[in-house]
């Protein structure tokens, strides 16, 4: 077998280290050396697309991608909306958003290219405040989740100040879906406390394959 290649190495500005590798057309990103995502396991952040997309009412739906990864979530929204649909990807890290371009971006097909994408490079809370009551879906695939936290900085969107602007930045009837890693009791108690009704649905990893499950909310204010 080949060694990992590695590709690029970033660090973000609270000091962790990020680095893309690749071996034999498979491409990982590690966090300070533990594996953040793979391009061979990415049937969870599809399928929760899938399933928030078949719950929302709205014909054209005006979607939120927080965390672009490899792309394959913002791809599977692409192929799920109309093409009057807008869909804003917003990811925190230029290097991620530059990763995409240069190395990353055959493997869903280049989503970033696709006419209906506004790409923001900024904090998802923060482009979730500055808009209140503009989405129909929102779809958080940040970090790995409420518990599993690679940077703290991202802690807030699964507490409370965060569901409080996810509430007001979902229209009437809107829906938000959050990808994790594992079940988490304590972000279902904090939705609970927020007002939503969810539900939860336990997915593979890779659809049809053994390995890891991971964890989807589905919810509504």
């Amino acid at each position: 077998m080949k060694p990992q290649v590695v590709l690029e190495c970033a660090t973000t500005p609270d000091g962790t280290e990020l680095v893309l590798y690749e071996r034999d057309g498979v491409f990982t990103i590690r966090v300070d050396g533990l594996e953040l995502m793979s391009s061979r396991a990415h049937g969870s952040e599809e399928t929760m697309a899938e399933l928030v997309l078949a719950d929302t009412a709205a014909r054209h739906p005006r979607v939120l991608v927080g965390g672009l990864g490899m792309g394959y979530t913002l791809r599977a929204v692409l192929d799920r909306v109309s093409f009057s649909s807008r869909v804003i990807a917003a990811e925190l890290l230029p290097e991620i958003v530059r990763w995409n371009r240069d190395h990353l971006a055959h493997l869903a097909g280049s989503p970033l290219e696709d006419q209906r994408v506004t790409l923001m490079v900024d904090d998802v809370g923060r482009v979730m405040a500055s808009e209140p009551d503009a989405f129909d879906v929102i779809l958080l695939d940040v970090d790995n989740g409420p518990a599993a936290l690679t940077d703290r900085r991202n802690a807030r969107l699964y507490l409370a100040e965060g569901l409080a602007v996810i509430r007001r930045s979902l229209r009437r009837g809107g829906i938000l879906g959050v990808w994790s890693a594992s079940p988490d009791q304590e972000y279902e108690r904090a939705l609970k406390r927020a007002g939503f009704r969810f539900r939860v649905e336990t997915v593979r990893a890779r659809p049809g394959a053994k390995g890891p499950k991971h964890t989807i909310f589905i919810a509504r204010a």
